[in-house]
C-alpha cells in the first residue's frame, strides 16, 4: 500500500469544496465506519485494557472540524495505518479508495497572481492547441500582429 501522508489528509480535508474532494471525503468516512474487523489477539488485548486502538471515526471528525490543523491530519494518518495493519479487509479496501482518488483527482492547480496585471492572463490546467493574437507595443514603430501557439 502506498502511505496515505498527513499532508495528503489534511489537503484532501481541505478540499471538501470541490465535487472530487467531497467525493473522495465521503469515500474515505464511509470506509472507516465500516466495522472493524479486529483479530482475536486484538480483541482479548483491549478487553484486557491492554490496547486501544482507534477506528479512525473520531480522527475523520475532528480534521473534518479543521482541515488546517496538521495534528488532527497526522492522528488520522496514524489511525489509519494501524487500523489496516490490524484489519486485512480494512487495509484492502483502503488501499482500492487511495489508489482511485489519486486517479480522480489528478494532482491540484493553483492560479494566483499578485500585483498589477497589465493586459491579459490567462490561467488553467491542461491546456493543449490553443492560439494568442496579440499585438506587440514594444515600439512606436513596431507594431505587428503574432500568433503565439501553444501545445503541451
Amino acid at each position: 500500500m502506498d502511505p496515505i501522508t498527513a499532508a495528503a489528509l489534511a489537503a484532501l480535508a481541505g478540499s471538501i469544496g470541490s465535487e472530487a474532494g467531497r467525493n473522495a471525503w465521503l469515500g474515505l468516512t464511509a470506509l472507516v465506519r465500516r466495522p472493524f474487523r479486529r483479530n482475536a489477539a486484538l480483541e482479548e488485548a483491549q478487553e484486557e485494557g491492554a490496547l486501544a486502538v482507534s477506528s479512525g471515526e473520531v480522527e475523520v471528525a475532528a480534521l473534518e472540524g479543521a482541515p488546517a490543523d496538521p495534528g488532527h491530519a497526522q492522528a488520522l494518518a496514524t489511525a489509519l495505518h494501524v487500523r489496516a495493519a490490524l484489519d486485512g479487509e480494512f487495509r484492502a479496501l483502503l488501499d482500492e479508495w487511495w489508489r482511485q482518488t489519486r486517479t480522480q483527482s489528478g494532482g491540484n492547480v493553483q492560479n494566483n497572481i499578485g500585483g498589477t496585471v497589465h493586459g491579459t492572463a490567462v490561467q488553467g490546467r491542461d491546456h493543449s492547441n490553443f492560439t494568442f493574437h496579440m499585438t506587440r507595443t514594444t515600439g512606436a514603430d513596431d507594431h505587428r500582429d503574432q500568433d503565439v501557439t501553444g501545445r503541451s
